[in-house]
């Protein structure tokens, strides 16, 4: 049980990690394509 307890806790920073990079990933390739049709983010 401590182990299964164990993995539980330390997969969530993991997926959290995961998450951010995927959010951040895709903010970087719609900015890249803005400043590529010359036109703002927003």
């Amino acid at each position: 049980m401590t182990i299964l307890f164990g993995f539980y806790v330390l997969i969530w920073p993991a997926l959290t990690l995961g998450v951010l990079v995927l959010i951040c990933r895709a903010v970087l390739l719609d900015r890249r394509q803005a400043r590529k049709e010359n036109r703002e983010l927003v």
